[in-house]
C-alpha cells in the first residue's frame, strides 16, 4: 500500500503537521529526555537549541499492512531463489545448526537512540507545561469578570447608530457600476441633446433621444441607489476582562555575605522565574527588590546586572514588600506571591522580625511565599536536616509550619536549580 510522509524542511519558526504530531505522540519520553537535559545545565543556556535523544520505541512511522491470519495462508518465493519452489517446506534447522557469523553482543537486541534538536520554544513548553502560581484560582473565583465591548469587524445587521458610512458607499457604488445605473450627467445629457433636436425639429432623432431618456428615467428607478444589501454595520462583542491579576515579589539578598557564587545563583534562579512568568501569564507584575542593611525597588537590569554590596538586614526587604504592595496592589484586585533569595545571614534579632512580620502582616495577604537560601555544597552537607542551618533558615521554618502557602528550599550549586523551582511551582490536584 502507497503512503506519503512530508520530509520537507520546517519552515523557519514554524513546525510542520509531522513535527507537531510526533511531539505529541512521544511527549512522555521527550519530557524524561528535557528534564534529564536540564538537569546539569544552566538558566542562560534556555535560549539555545538543545539536542533530545529518546528511545526508538514509539518513533516509527505508522502505516497499514495486511494480516496473513485475515487473508488466510499465502504461498510466495522470495526474490533470488534458486532452491524452492512454491508450497515447499523449509525444516527448523538443528540446535547448532544454525548459519555461521560473527559472534554478537551478548547484551541482546538493540536499537540505537533516536536523535534530533528542540527548539527554544519547544523546550519551554515542556519544562513549563505542569507548573503554576500556586493557589492563583482562589481569588479568581471569587471575583466576577467584568465585561466589555470590543470591535469585532462588519456585520449586514445591526442598529442604525452602527452603520458603516464608508463600507454602505463603497457597497452601493459597486453595485451600482456592475449594473450600469445611468448617472444624473448621463440624463442631463440625453435631456440636452432632445432640446437640441426640438430645436431643429428632427422628427427622427427626437423619437430615439426619448425612448433613451425613458428607458434611462426606467433604469434609475429600478436599480436603487442605496439597496438594503449594501447597508453595512459596525459589530461588537461582549468579551469578559479578568479583574484577577498576579504581582510576584523577587527579594534577593545582596549584601556583603552573599559572595558571587551566592549572588549568581540566586540570579539563575530569578531568571528562570521571570521567563516563567512571562511566558506562562499575560498579567503579572514583577516587583524587584534588592536589599542589604537598606532595600529599595529597582527594574530588571539593576536587579540582574548591578554591583552593588553592604551589611545585611534581611527585614528591610520585607518592609519594602508591604509599603508597595500598599501604595499599589490591594488584596482586593490582586493575588499576591513572593520569592525571597537569601544565604540565611542576618543581624542578630532581625530574623524575629521576619518571622512576627511574615505571621501577623505578609503571609495573610499572600497567596504563595517561596524562601531560597544559597549554601555552598559543604553546608549542604552539614546541614543536612530541616531543622539545622543558619539564624534565618530556622525562623523561617517555624513560619512554615504555621502556613501551608510557606515553602522553603535550598540550592548549592546550578544543577540544583530546576528541580528546586519545578518543587516549587509544581501542579496541585487541587487546581
Amino acid at each position: 500500500m502507497t503512503h506519503f510522509v512530508d520530509r520537507r524542511l520546517n519552515p523557519k519558526g514554524k513546525s510542520l503537521a509531522n513535527r507537531q504530531r510526533f511531539l505529541r505522540r512521544a511527549r512522555t519520553q521527550i519530557r524524561e529526555a528535557v528534564q534529564k537535559s536540564l538537569k546539569d545545565s544552566g538558566v542562560t543556556d534556555l535560549d539555545k537549541d538543545r539536542k533530545i535523544k529518546i528511545s526508538t520505541k514509539g518513533t516509527k512511522e505508522p502505516r497499514f499492512r495486511l494480516d496473513p491470519r485475515a487473508s488466510g495462508e499465502r504461498d510466495f518465493v522470495l526474490p533470488g531463489n534458486k532452491e524452492f519452489s512454491p508450497g515447499d517446506t523449509i525444516d527448523k534447522p538443528k540446535s547448532g545448526a544454525g548459519g555461521g557469523g560473527k559472534d554478537a553482543s551478548d547484551g541482546g537486541e538493540g536499537d540505537d537512540d533516536f536523535e534530533f534538536t528542540m527548539t527554544q520554544e519547544e523546550v519551554l513548553d515542556i519544562f513549563f507545561e505542569d507548573l503554576e502560581l500556586p493557589n492563583l484560582v482562589r481569588t479568581t473565583l471569587k471575583e466576577t469578570p467584568n465585561k466589555v465591548w470590543k470591535r469585532a469587524g462588519i456585520s449586514t445587521a445591526g442598529s442604525p447608530t452602527q452603520i458603516n458610512l464608508v463600507r454602505t458607499m463603497r457597497n452601493s457604488y459597486g453595485r451600482r457600476l456592475a449594473l450600469k445605473r445611468p448617472t444624473p450627467e448621463d440624463v442631463k445629457a440625453l435631456e440636452t441633446a432632445l432640446d437640441e433636436a426640438e430645436r431643429a425639429d428632427d422628427r427622427e432623432k427626437i423619437t430615439a433621444l426619448k425612448e433613451q431618456l425613458a428607458k434611462a428615467e426606467a433604469k434609475r428607478k429600478w436599480i436603487s441607489f442605496i439597496d438594503p444589501i449594501d447597508v453595512r454595520f459596525n459589530s461588537f462583542t461582549e468579551q469578559p476582562t479578568p479583574t484577577s491579576q498576579a504581582v510576584m515579589f523577587c527579594l534577593m539578598d545582596v549584601s556583603g555575605s552573599m559572595g558571587e557564587r551566592e549572588k549568581d545563583l540566586a540570579k539563575r534562579f530569578y531568571m528562570l522565574l521571570h521567563l516563567f512568568l512571562r511566558r506562562r501569564y499575560k498579567k503579572v507584575d514583577v516587583v524587584f527588590i534588592r536589599h542589604t542593611h537598606d532595600a529599595q525597588e529597582v527594574n530588571e537590569q539593576e536587579f540582574f546586572y548591578s554591583r552593588q554590596s553592604g551589611g545585611t538586614i534581611v527585614s528591610t526587604a520585607l518592609e519594602k514588600m508591604l509599603e508597595i504592595q500598599k501604595e499599589r496592589y490591594a488584596t482586593a484586585d490582586w493575588n499576591i506571591y513572593a520569592a525571597q533569595a537569601s544565604d540565611g545571614y542576618t543581624q542578630s534579632g532581625d530574623a524575629r522580625t521576619c518571622v512576627e512580620m511574615l505571621n501577623q502582616l505578609i503571609m495573610p495577604l499572600c497567596q504563595y511565599y517561596a524562601y531560597i537560601e544559597i549554601l555552598d555544597e559543604r553546608e549542604m552537607e552539614v546541614f543536612a536536616s530541616d531543622e539545622s542551618g543558619a539564624e534565618l533558615w530556622r525562623a523561617y521554618r517555624t513560619v512554615a509550619e504555621e502556613w501551608d502557602n510557606f515553602e522553603t528550599k535550598r540550592i548549592a550549586k546550578p544543577a540544583d536549580i530546576f528541580p528546586v523551582f519545578r518543587e516549587l511551582f509544581k501542579k496541585t490536584e487541587a487546581a
